[in-house]
Protein backbone atom coordinates (compact mmCIF):
# COMPACT_ATOMS: atom_id res chain seq x y z
CA UNK A 1 0.00 0.00 0.00
CA UNK A 2 0.93 3.56 -1.15
CA UNK A 3 0.65 6.06 1.44
CA UNK A 4 0.87 9.41 -0.06
CA UNK A 5 -0.44 12.67 -0.38
CA UNK A 6 -0.63 15.89 -2.57
CA UNK A 7 2.44 17.25 -0.90
CA UNK A 8 4.47 13.82 -1.25
CA UNK A 9 4.45 10.75 0.46
CA UNK A 10 3.73 10.60 4.01
CA UNK A 11 6.90 8.99 4.74
CA UNK A 12 8.69 11.83 3.79
CA UNK A 13 6.50 14.01 6.40
CA UNK A 14 7.39 11.18 8.96
CA UNK A 15 10.86 12.17 8.24
CA UNK A 16 10.18 15.92 8.24
CA UNK A 17 9.28 15.22 11.75
CA UNK A 18 12.10 13.53 12.69
CA UNK A 19 13.97 16.43 11.64
CA UNK A 20 11.91 18.39 13.70
CA UNK A 21 11.97 16.20 16.69
CA UNK A 22 15.78 16.70 17.11
CA UNK A 23 16.28 20.43 16.00
CA UNK A 24 13.60 21.35 18.64
CA UNK A 25 15.24 19.49 21.57
CA UNK A 26 18.70 20.95 20.63
CA UNK A 27 17.30 24.27 21.75
CA UNK A 28 13.87 23.49 23.97
CA UNK A 29 16.07 23.71 26.85
CA UNK A 30 16.60 27.41 26.49
CA UNK A 31 13.05 28.95 27.10
CA UNK A 32 13.15 26.44 30.77
CA UNK A 33 16.45 27.57 31.43
CA UNK A 34 15.86 29.60 34.84
CA UNK A 35 13.26 26.42 35.76
CA UNK A 36 15.64 23.90 35.15
CA UNK A 37 18.44 26.13 37.19
CA UNK A 38 16.67 26.70 39.92
CA UNK A 39 16.00 22.53 40.21
CA UNK A 40 19.41 21.46 39.92
CA UNK A 41 20.97 24.14 42.18
CA UNK A 42 23.47 25.57 39.59
CA UNK A 43 23.68 29.45 38.13
CA UNK A 44 22.04 29.48 34.66
CA UNK A 45 25.19 29.72 33.14
CA UNK A 46 26.35 26.46 34.04
CA UNK A 47 23.26 24.93 33.36
CA UNK A 48 23.38 26.80 30.02
CA UNK A 49 26.06 23.91 29.25
CA UNK A 50 23.36 21.68 28.81
CA UNK A 51 22.41 22.82 25.75
CA UNK A 52 26.74 23.27 24.46
CA UNK A 53 26.95 19.67 25.16
CA UNK A 54 24.39 18.86 23.32
CA UNK A 55 25.30 20.38 20.28
CA UNK A 56 28.73 19.28 20.87
CA UNK A 57 28.22 15.81 21.07
CA UNK A 58 26.29 15.70 17.62
CA UNK A 59 28.63 17.64 16.29
CA UNK A 60 31.30 15.42 17.24
CA UNK A 61 28.95 12.11 16.71
CA UNK A 62 27.78 12.59 13.61
CA UNK A 63 30.49 11.32 11.51
CA UNK A 64 31.36 8.79 13.95
CA UNK A 65 28.35 7.65 13.24
CA UNK A 66 28.13 7.37 9.71
CA UNK A 67 31.40 5.93 9.82
CA UNK A 68 31.03 3.02 11.73
CA UNK A 69 31.38 -0.48 9.14
CA UNK A 70 27.81 -1.11 10.22
CA UNK A 71 25.30 -2.77 8.17
CA UNK A 72 21.86 -1.52 9.13
CA UNK A 73 19.52 -0.14 6.72
CA UNK A 74 18.49 3.56 7.03
CA UNK A 75 14.95 2.38 8.07
CA UNK A 76 16.29 0.67 10.53
CA UNK A 77 18.64 2.60 11.52
CA UNK A 78 16.16 5.89 11.72
CA UNK A 79 13.61 3.35 14.05
CA UNK A 80 16.79 2.81 16.66
CA UNK A 81 17.66 5.88 16.79
CA UNK A 82 14.49 7.45 17.49
CA UNK A 83 13.37 4.85 20.23
CA UNK A 84 16.80 6.11 22.22
CA UNK A 85 15.87 9.51 21.40
CA UNK A 86 12.82 9.39 23.09
CA UNK A 87 13.32 7.19 26.14
CA UNK A 88 16.12 9.65 26.92
CA UNK A 89 13.90 12.33 26.63
CA UNK A 90 11.15 10.04 28.97
CA UNK A 91 14.09 9.60 31.51
CA UNK A 92 14.48 13.26 32.42
CA UNK A 93 10.64 12.75 34.65
CA UNK A 94 13.02 10.58 37.13
CA UNK A 95 15.57 13.08 37.73
CA UNK A 96 16.30 16.33 39.43
CA UNK A 97 20.11 16.30 39.44
CA UNK A 98 22.71 18.13 37.12
CA UNK A 99 24.77 15.26 36.47
CA UNK A 100 21.90 12.53 35.26
CA UNK A 101 20.65 15.46 33.09
CA UNK A 102 23.68 16.24 31.53
CA UNK A 103 24.36 11.73 30.46
CA UNK A 104 20.42 12.30 29.89
CA UNK A 105 21.41 15.78 27.26
CA UNK A 106 24.43 13.27 26.04
CA UNK A 107 22.84 10.30 24.84
CA UNK A 108 19.78 12.40 23.19
CA UNK A 109 22.48 14.30 21.02
CA UNK A 110 24.20 10.59 20.25
CA UNK A 111 20.23 9.57 18.89
CA UNK A 112 20.03 12.57 17.13
CA UNK A 113 23.32 12.81 15.21
CA UNK A 114 22.58 9.44 13.57
CA UNK A 115 18.64 10.92 13.02
CA UNK A 116 18.93 13.93 11.15
CA UNK A 117 21.32 12.95 8.66
CA UNK A 118 20.44 9.63 7.69
CA UNK A 119 16.67 11.40 7.16
CA UNK A 120 17.99 13.43 4.45
CA UNK A 121 19.90 10.70 2.80
CA UNK A 122 16.86 8.96 2.76
CA UNK A 123 15.26 11.70 1.35
CA UNK A 124 17.39 12.32 -0.98
CA UNK A 125 18.24 8.63 -1.95
CA UNK A 126 14.65 7.98 -2.56
CA UNK A 127 13.56 11.02 -4.27
CA UNK A 128 11.87 10.29 -7.88
CA UNK A 129 13.69 12.07 -10.66
CA UNK A 130 13.86 15.61 -10.49
CA UNK A 131 12.79 16.04 -7.12
CA UNK A 132 15.42 15.91 -4.98
CA UNK A 133 15.30 19.31 -3.98
CA UNK A 134 11.64 19.21 -2.79
CA UNK A 135 12.42 16.21 -1.03
CA UNK A 136 15.22 17.80 0.65
CA UNK A 137 13.64 21.22 1.08
CA UNK A 138 10.89 19.10 3.07
CA UNK A 139 12.65 17.40 5.53
CA UNK A 140 14.56 20.77 6.24
CA UNK A 141 11.27 22.57 6.86
CA UNK A 142 11.41 20.35 10.16
CA UNK A 143 14.43 22.58 10.97
CA UNK A 144 12.43 25.54 10.16
CA UNK A 145 9.58 24.86 11.99
CA UNK A 146 11.52 23.87 15.00
CA UNK A 147 12.41 27.47 15.54
CA UNK A 148 9.48 28.92 14.99
CA UNK A 149 6.85 26.56 16.66
CA UNK A 150 8.85 23.42 18.11
CA UNK A 151 10.82 25.96 20.78
CA UNK A 152 8.39 28.13 21.34
CA UNK A 153 5.40 25.32 22.11
CA UNK A 154 8.11 23.55 24.70
CA UNK A 155 8.67 27.00 26.13
CA UNK A 156 4.87 27.29 26.97
CA UNK A 157 4.38 23.82 27.65
CA UNK A 158 7.17 23.91 29.93
CA UNK A 159 5.24 27.34 32.01
CA UNK A 160 2.03 25.84 32.33
CA UNK A 161 3.06 22.08 33.24
CA UNK A 162 6.79 22.46 34.42
CA UNK A 163 9.97 22.13 32.77
CA UNK A 164 10.35 18.07 32.53
CA UNK A 165 6.85 18.20 30.37
CA UNK A 166 8.87 19.99 27.96
CA UNK A 167 11.26 17.08 27.61
CA UNK A 168 8.38 14.84 27.32
CA UNK A 169 6.99 16.94 24.68
CA UNK A 170 10.56 16.52 23.07
CA UNK A 171 9.82 13.02 23.73
CA UNK A 172 6.91 12.74 22.26
CA UNK A 173 7.76 14.59 19.10
CA UNK A 174 10.60 11.45 18.44
CA UNK A 175 8.25 8.77 19.47
CA UNK A 176 5.35 10.05 16.89
CA UNK A 177 7.82 10.16 14.13
CA UNK A 178 9.15 6.74 14.82
CA UNK A 179 5.58 5.30 14.56
CA UNK A 180 5.17 7.11 11.04
CA UNK A 181 8.21 5.83 10.03
CA UNK A 182 7.41 2.26 10.78
CA UNK A 183 4.26 2.40 9.26
CA UNK A 184 4.91 3.92 6.16
CA UNK A 185 8.89 4.14 5.39
CA UNK A 186 9.47 1.55 2.51
CA UNK A 187 10.93 -1.71 3.40
CA UNK A 188 12.94 -1.51 -0.30
CA UNK A 189 14.50 1.65 1.17
CA UNK A 190 16.78 -0.94 3.02
CA UNK A 191 17.69 -2.25 -1.02
CA UNK A 192 19.42 1.28 -1.80
CA UNK A 193 21.97 1.28 0.69
CA UNK A 194 25.18 -0.25 -0.32
CA UNK A 195 26.45 -3.05 2.47
CA UNK A 196 29.37 -1.08 4.69
CA UNK A 197 32.23 -2.96 4.05
CA UNK A 198 35.21 -1.14 4.86
CA UNK A 199 35.96 2.11 6.14
CA UNK A 200 38.15 3.04 2.88
CA UNK A 201 35.18 1.87 0.43
CA UNK A 202 33.11 4.53 2.77
CA UNK A 203 35.81 7.35 2.66
CA UNK A 204 36.05 6.69 -1.30
CA UNK A 205 33.41 8.88 -2.22
CA UNK A 206 34.29 11.54 0.34
CA UNK A 207 37.96 12.14 -0.82
CA UNK A 208 37.55 14.33 -3.25
CA UNK A 209 38.42 18.06 -3.85
CA UNK A 210 34.50 18.46 -4.43
CA UNK A 211 33.47 17.35 -1.06
CA UNK A 212 36.09 19.18 0.51
CA UNK A 213 34.99 22.66 -0.85
CA UNK A 214 31.46 21.43 -0.33
CA UNK A 215 32.02 21.57 3.59
CA UNK A 216 34.49 24.80 3.49
CA UNK A 217 31.10 26.54 1.84
CA UNK A 218 28.76 24.99 4.22
CA UNK A 219 31.01 25.85 7.35
CA UNK A 220 31.36 29.84 5.87
CA UNK A 221 27.54 30.40 4.95
CA UNK A 222 26.32 29.02 8.71
CA UNK A 223 29.29 31.25 10.26
CA UNK A 224 27.82 34.35 7.88
CA UNK A 225 24.16 33.66 8.54
CA UNK A 226 25.25 33.20 12.37
CA UNK A 227 26.88 35.89 13.04
CA UNK A 228 24.40 37.98 12.24
CA UNK A 229 21.10 35.71 13.69
CA UNK A 230 23.44 35.47 16.96
CA UNK A 231 22.57 38.52 17.63
CA UNK A 232 20.06 39.96 15.95
CA UNK A 233 18.27 41.09 19.15
CA UNK A 234 20.93 43.90 19.68
CA UNK A 235 21.01 44.96 16.32
CA UNK A 236 17.73 45.48 16.00
CA UNK A 237 16.80 46.91 18.96
CA UNK A 238 19.75 49.34 17.58
CA UNK A 239 18.47 49.93 14.16
CA UNK A 240 14.90 50.64 14.75
CA UNK A 241 15.05 50.91 18.33
CA UNK A 242 12.14 47.74 18.27
CA UNK A 243 10.61 46.65 22.03
CA UNK A 244 10.77 43.48 22.75
CA UNK A 245 7.06 42.40 22.05
CA UNK A 246 8.25 44.21 18.29
CA UNK A 247 10.92 41.72 18.43
CA UNK A 248 9.03 39.03 18.81
CA UNK A 249 6.89 39.63 15.59
CA UNK A 250 9.73 40.16 14.04
CA UNK A 251 11.19 37.18 14.52
CA UNK A 252 7.82 35.13 13.65
CA UNK A 253 7.58 37.00 10.24
CA UNK A 254 11.75 36.08 10.02
CA UNK A 255 10.14 32.33 10.51
CA UNK A 256 7.86 32.60 7.97
CA UNK A 257 9.78 34.09 5.68
CA UNK A 258 12.40 31.21 6.31
CA UNK A 259 9.73 28.14 5.60
CA UNK A 260 9.01 30.08 2.18
CA UNK A 261 12.20 30.17 1.36
CA UNK A 262 12.92 26.62 2.24
CA UNK A 263 10.17 25.71 0.14
CA UNK A 264 11.04 27.64 -3.17
CA UNK A 265 14.69 26.63 -3.23
CA UNK A 266 13.62 22.92 -3.09
CA UNK A 267 11.33 23.83 -6.25
CA UNK A 268 14.00 25.85 -7.56
CA UNK A 269 16.85 23.09 -7.40
CA UNK A 270 14.07 20.50 -9.50
CA UNK A 271 13.49 23.54 -12.05
CA UNK A 272 17.36 24.59 -12.74
CA UNK A 273 20.24 22.95 -10.77
CA UNK A 274 21.86 23.43 -7.09
CA UNK A 275 24.65 25.42 -8.15
CA UNK A 276 22.84 28.27 -9.77
CA UNK A 277 20.18 28.26 -6.60
CA UNK A 278 22.89 28.93 -4.57
CA UNK A 279 24.51 31.47 -6.39
CA UNK A 280 20.91 33.04 -6.42
CA UNK A 281 19.87 33.10 -2.78
CA UNK A 282 23.61 33.75 -2.26
CA UNK A 283 23.22 36.87 -3.81
CA UNK A 284 19.91 37.67 -1.85
CA UNK A 285 21.70 37.19 1.44
CA UNK A 286 24.38 39.22 1.12
CA UNK A 287 22.36 42.07 -0.53
CA UNK A 288 20.05 42.25 2.68
CA UNK A 289 22.89 42.11 4.68
CA UNK A 290 24.62 45.08 3.19
CA UNK A 291 21.09 46.96 3.28
CA UNK A 292 21.02 46.23 6.93
CA UNK A 293 24.56 47.51 7.10
CA UNK A 294 23.69 50.54 5.20
CA UNK A 295 20.67 50.94 7.60
CA UNK A 296 22.45 51.03 10.55
CA UNK A 297 24.31 54.26 8.97
CA UNK A 298 21.09 56.30 9.31
CA UNK A 299 19.75 54.26 12.17
CA UNK A 300 17.06 54.95 13.33
CA UNK A 301 14.53 53.64 10.28
CA UNK A 302 10.72 52.33 10.17
CA UNK A 303 10.21 48.85 11.71
CA UNK A 304 8.36 48.10 8.45
CA UNK A 305 11.91 48.67 6.06
CA UNK A 306 13.58 46.42 8.80
CA UNK A 307 11.01 43.95 8.49
CA UNK A 308 11.35 43.51 4.84
CA UNK A 309 14.94 43.25 5.18
CA UNK A 310 14.69 40.54 7.93
CA UNK A 311 12.34 38.54 5.62
CA UNK A 312 13.88 38.41 3.01
CA UNK A 313 17.34 37.85 4.89
CA UNK A 314 15.68 34.80 6.35
CA UNK A 315 14.03 33.32 3.56
CA UNK A 316 17.83 33.65 1.41
CA UNK A 317 19.08 32.06 4.53
CA UNK A 318 17.00 28.89 4.61
CA UNK A 319 16.93 28.45 0.90
CA UNK A 320 20.96 27.99 1.09
CA UNK A 321 21.00 24.76 2.59
CA UNK A 322 19.32 22.43 0.28
CA UNK A 323 21.50 23.95 -2.29
CA UNK A 324 24.27 22.53 -0.75
CA UNK A 325 22.86 19.13 0.34
CA UNK A 326 21.84 18.48 -3.24
CA UNK A 327 24.94 19.79 -4.40
CA UNK A 328 27.14 17.47 -1.58
CA UNK A 329 24.63 14.13 -2.61
CA UNK A 330 25.44 14.52 -6.62
CA UNK A 331 29.37 15.03 -5.53
CA UNK A 332 29.30 11.97 -2.89
CA UNK A 333 26.90 9.77 -4.34
CA UNK A 334 23.96 7.93 -3.24
CA UNK A 335 26.01 5.21 -1.97
CA UNK A 336 27.53 8.09 0.19
CA UNK A 337 24.77 9.56 0.79
CA UNK A 338 24.61 8.84 4.72
CA UNK A 339 27.71 9.77 5.34
CA UNK A 340 28.45 12.90 3.49
CA UNK A 341 25.12 14.41 5.15
CA UNK A 342 26.29 13.38 8.44
CA UNK A 343 30.10 14.79 7.60
CA UNK A 344 27.79 18.17 6.28
CA UNK A 345 26.07 18.54 9.59
CA UNK A 346 28.71 18.35 11.48
CA UNK A 347 30.34 20.89 9.54
CA UNK A 348 27.24 23.10 10.49
CA UNK A 349 27.94 22.82 13.82
CA UNK A 350 31.75 24.07 13.26
CA UNK A 351 30.07 27.25 10.88
CA UNK A 352 27.58 27.80 13.92
CA UNK A 353 30.58 28.40 16.30
CA UNK A 354 32.71 30.12 13.84
CA UNK A 355 29.70 32.31 13.30
CA UNK A 356 28.96 33.33 17.24
CA UNK A 357 33.11 33.92 17.12
CA UNK A 358 32.79 36.35 14.47
CA UNK A 359 29.46 38.13 15.56
CA UNK A 360 30.48 38.55 19.11
CA UNK A 361 33.96 39.88 18.07
CA UNK A 362 32.13 42.28 15.96
CA UNK A 363 29.43 42.97 18.47
CA UNK A 364 32.55 44.06 21.03
CA UNK A 365 33.72 46.53 18.36
CA UNK A 366 31.04 48.11 16.40
CA UNK A 367 27.78 46.00 16.19
CA UNK A 368 26.51 47.95 12.94
CA UNK A 369 29.55 45.72 11.20
CA UNK A 370 28.08 42.84 11.96
CA UNK A 371 25.72 42.33 8.54
CA UNK A 372 28.88 43.38 6.75
CA UNK A 373 31.04 40.93 8.35
CA UNK A 374 28.14 38.24 7.54
CA UNK A 375 27.51 39.18 3.84
CA UNK A 376 31.27 38.97 3.52
CA UNK A 377 31.60 34.95 4.60
CA UNK A 378 28.44 34.81 2.20
CA UNK A 379 30.16 36.33 -0.73
CA UNK A 380 33.66 34.52 0.31
CA UNK A 381 31.49 31.10 0.16
CA UNK A 382 30.17 31.45 -3.39
CA UNK A 383 33.83 32.57 -5.17
CA UNK A 384 34.74 29.38 -3.60
CA UNK A 385 32.11 27.56 -4.57
CA UNK A 386 32.11 28.80 -8.73
CA UNK A 387 34.87 26.00 -9.58
CA UNK A 388 32.96 23.50 -8.20
CA UNK A 389 29.77 24.54 -9.93
CA UNK A 390 31.42 25.15 -12.79
CA UNK A 391 33.54 21.15 -13.16
CA UNK A 392 29.78 20.19 -12.28
CA UNK A 393 28.21 21.43 -15.58
CA UNK A 394 31.40 20.57 -17.55
CA UNK A 395 30.64 17.00 -16.35
CA UNK A 396 26.65 17.56 -17.24
CA UNK A 397 27.78 18.48 -20.71
CA UNK A 398 30.26 15.31 -21.14
CA UNK A 399 27.70 13.12 -19.97
CA UNK A 400 25.02 14.51 -22.03
CA UNK A 401 27.80 14.19 -25.27
CA UNK A 402 28.67 10.72 -24.79
CA UNK A 403 24.81 9.82 -24.73
CA UNK A 404 24.27 11.39 -27.88
CA UNK A 405 27.31 9.81 -29.58
CA UNK A 406 25.98 6.16 -28.22
CA UNK A 407 23.17 6.69 -29.47
CA UNK A 408 24.12 8.23 -33.05
CA UNK A 409 26.35 5.00 -33.20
Amino acid sequence: MKFLTRAGPVWLWALTLAAFAVQTDDYILIGVLPAVSHTVQLSETATGQLVTVYSLTYALAAPMWALLPLRVSRRRALCGALTVFGAANFAVLLVDEYVPLMALRVVAALAAALVLPTALAAAGAEAPPKRQGRYLATVMTGLTGAVLLGVPAGTWIGALFGWRATFLFGGLLGVGALLLLLRTLPRAEAHAVSERTSLRVMLRPLLNGGVTVILVVTILTVAGNLAFQTYIAPFLAGVSSVSPTVLAVLLVCAGIGGLLGTQASGRLIDRFTPGRVFSLVSVVFCGAMLAFAGLWLVRPVPVALTAVLLVAWSAAAWAVPPSIQSLMLTRAGTEAAAQAMAVQSSAVYVGAALGGAVGGGFLAADQGLIPAAAAGLAFLSLVIMVPVMRSRTADLSSSTNRDVETETA
